[in-house]
């Protein structure tokens, strides 16, 4: 690949363009609001201009709704060697563009799963994929230069090739993308009307579930409107679970024992089954779940701070597998969660003392 056009700079778009152009790839930019093509190219991502001839690759990278349109546009006019989009949702795109008669042999539909609650140009990152799944769902008449095309984009961008059928990913995405989005939102509106006192002691419980709540509702209805069957598929499951544990947390209330029994055992059978799903969310690298421990380290709201620890743990020879930090109220402060491996911990906490750091349990 020495050429590609991207058609829609949004935050997907402009990433994969910024990562291209990066790798010396020659990047043309294309979207329907020309002020923010304009806005990629100049963040690097490539050139606002027209390419002289067909690319080596068409990226269309907008809207469900508006793929089919756009990919059949861009077959007709020839942009391009190979096409792919890179939309959340697949299946109802395959469709229309079958139905529009097209030779279909130089495109696959591909979808990286990356992103970020906020969206546009601004918020694109050249490393926005690396290390993430990127799902490719050829079909019996992709043509295996296409393939390829798409295979030297995911590498280009650092991922990982994941090969699906379209429907099958789509049911997959309504189980680990959209319905995860819905139901944060659902957690975070109880908060729109919520006390203010209540509000203030959000810890870090809250701020993990409603975090992905952020997100433009704009795109996610039109996410939500090409995939609606395998969501609503999968929250009927939720509120299946959510009416059983309503109606165990009724009983727990009740004066009698047998009742009462009955409702802790429904609130325990819920938990221990979120336990067993949350144990197959795959861990560093893909690999198997890994237990780490948490040390805990209270740090100043100052320039530098984080850097300071991350280096200490370094010196120590630790590895930090992971980091969370939670903001106390009202304070220029915070505790920082260092997750490690079990065996690390005496040796972190040894050395973070040793340098000044304050501790704490929990």
């Amino acid at each position: 690949m020495r050429t590609a056009l991207v058609i829609g700079t949004g935050l997907i778009g402009t990433s994969a363009a910024l990562a291209l152009a990066g790798r010396g790839i020659t990047v043309h930019l294309r979207d329907h609001d020309p002020a923010r093509a304009r806005t990629a190219a100049a963040l690097g991502a490539g050139t606002d201009e027209a390419p002289a001839g067909p690319v080596d690759l068409v990226i269309v990278a907008v809207p469900p709704a508006h793929v089919a349109g756009t990919l059949a546009a861009a077959i007709r006019d020839g942009l391009g060697r190979g096409y792919l989009d890179v939309a959340s949702v697949k299946g109802g795109p395959k469709r229309e563009l079958q139905d529009l008669d097209l030779d279909l042999t130089a495109y696959i539909g591909t979808h990286p799963m990356s992103g970020k609650e906020r969206s546009g140009p601004l918020a694109a990152t050249a490393d926005l994929f690396e290390g993430r799944p990127w799902v490719l769902t050829p079909t019996r008449d992709t043509d295996t230069e296409v393939l390829n095309l798409a295979l030297e984009l995911v590498a280009l961008c650092r991922a990982v090739p994941v090969v699906m059928d379209a429907d099958a990913h789509d049911r997959a995405v309504a189980l680990v993308s959209h319905t995860p989005q819905l139901v944060s939102s659902m957690v975070a509106a109880r908060l729109e009307s919520a006390d203010e006192t209540a509000v203030r002691l959000c810890g870090q419980g809250i701020r993990d579930v409603t975090r992905i709540a952020a997100s433009d509702p704009r795109m996610w209805v039109e996410i939500l409107s090409a995939n609606p069957g395998p969501v609503a598929d999968v929250l009927a499951g939720v509120a299946a679970d959510l009416d059983e544990t309503v109606r165990a947390l009724r009983s727990l209330e009740s004066e009698d024992d047998a009742k009462r029994r009955a409702g802790a055992s429904g609130v325990e059978d819920v938990l221990r089954r979120g336990n067993a799903g949350r144990a197959r969310v795959p861990g560093k690298h893909g690999a198997a779940p890994t237990a780490y421990e948490t040390v805990a380290v209270l740090i100043s709201d100052s320039p530098g701070e984080l850097a300071r620890i991350f280096a200490d743990a370094g010196r120590a020879g630790v590895n930090i597998e992971d980091v969370r930090i939670e903001h106390a109220t009202g304070q220029q402060a915070g505790l920082v969660q260092l997750m490690v491996e079990p065996t690390a911990v005496p040796v972190l906490e040894t050395a973070l003392k040793e340098r000044g750091w304050a501790l704490r349990k929990g």
